[in-house]
């Protein structure tokens, strides 16, 4: 497994990197379609120093810059800017999937006055992040077996579903941005079938982020509704009606007050199991299966382990493969805005 222990220089770079010549500051930022989260780092080959830290709402803002002008309006200038991403990055330039911002690090110099900008996959920079993490910002949702070295997947259902991987090369973890979330969504039986069959109509791709984030809890409570026609509460519809309906229907789940949602959340974490299972056999993540995002560390209680465990391990014949490789969720939600600070400071 990956060493969580808090350290200043991540195990990723220590192969390449000798020790920062003098202390360094990053605006580090993780950004999202519905939050942007921002901090001022300070490095100087100690643990890393939060300045002062700011959280957006993206929605509000035309694009990432008038948020770094804001956040910058009252702060010293930074050495660097890191942005972790939501979105492919491909020469030096992003699109926020879900919010439609394009994200260009030119763009930033020259509004910002900052010449050191780097841009990195919101994923990847969760995946960087992981080399920070203490002992108690992770749980063990299955234990699999300890001390088993090899590659590392990271899956995040939040608004939409983001995915990458650590290669492992006998000493070190090097990480790598995927955009798995948007590969094909696989039925496994009669009612997925159906499910895909609604989706398709709906949305012709369907993806497994149609399915695992929070759009997606929507997806299938509707699914559930509409289709299977089971019961909606008056009650839960005046209450879908006026706030965040995937929230609400996790919280009504947790509660136990609601039968259609406790199906609804009950669907949603096998198939996070499943899409698991199908990153740690592509990836033969034998170090472990992190699991980041905005929804499982506040919904963590719902899941049932061995329903969980009986999706993941659904493997055929590498059954036994899956039984070996521990599942952890992280609870630390500045893991990916340290990562991208991590990746300004020393890539």
């Amino acid at each position: 497994m990956i060493d969580v222990q808090s350290t200043a220089v991540p195990i990723f770079f220590r192969k390449k990197l000798s020790l920062l010549p003098e202390t360094v500051t990053v605006l580090a930022g993780d950004i999202g379609a519905t939050k942007t989260n921002l901090a001022l780092f300070e490095f100087n080959n100690t643990e890393p120093v939060i300045l002062y830290e700011a959280q957006f709402h993206s929605a509000n803002f035309k694009d990432v810059t008038a948020i770094l002008q804001q956040f910058l309006a009252n702060q010293k200038k930074p050495g660097r800017i890191s942005l972790g991403v939501a979105g492919p990055v491909i020469d030096e330039k992003a699109m926020i999937t879900n919010l439609h911002w394009e994200i260009d690090s030119g763009r930033i110099r020259e509004k910002c006055g900052i010449e050191e900008v780097r841009l990195i996959n919101d994923l990847e920079a969760l995946a960087y992040g992981l080399a920070g993490l203490g002992t108690t910002d992770c749980t063990t949702l299955l234990k699999g077996k300890k001390n088993m070295p090899g590659n590392i997947a990271v899956i995040a259902p939040g608004t939409g579903l983001g995915e990458a991987g650590l290669y492992w090369d006998g000493e070190f973890y090097h990480p790598f941005a995927t955009e798995g979330g948007h590969c094909d969504f696989a039925p496994r039986c009669g009612l997925d079938i159906e499910l895909y069959s609604y989706l398709e109509e709906k949305f012709g791709h369907v993806s497994w982020e149609r399915l695992v984030s929070g759009p997606g809890i929507c997806n299938i409570y509707e699914f559930l509704r509409d289709i299977k026609k089971r019961k909606q509460p008056r009650w839960l519809e005046e209450k879908l009606s006026h706030g965040d309906t995937a929230a609400t229907i996790s919280q009504y789940a947790s509660k136990g007050e609601c039968p259609v949602c406790n199906e609804t959340m009950t669907m949603f974490l096998c198939y996070l199991a499943e899409e698991s299972a199908n990153l740690a056999l592509k990836f033969k993540a034998t170090g472990g299966i992190f699991i980041g995002g905005g929804i499982l560390p506040k919904i963590r209680y719902l899941v049932d382990r061995n329903i969980f465990a009986g999706n993941f391990c659904r493997a055929g014949r590498l059954q036994t493969l899956l039984e070996r490789i521990p599942v952890k969720i992280v609870l630390n939600d500045k893991t990916a805005l340290r990562g991208a600070a991590f990746y300004g400071a020393y890539a």
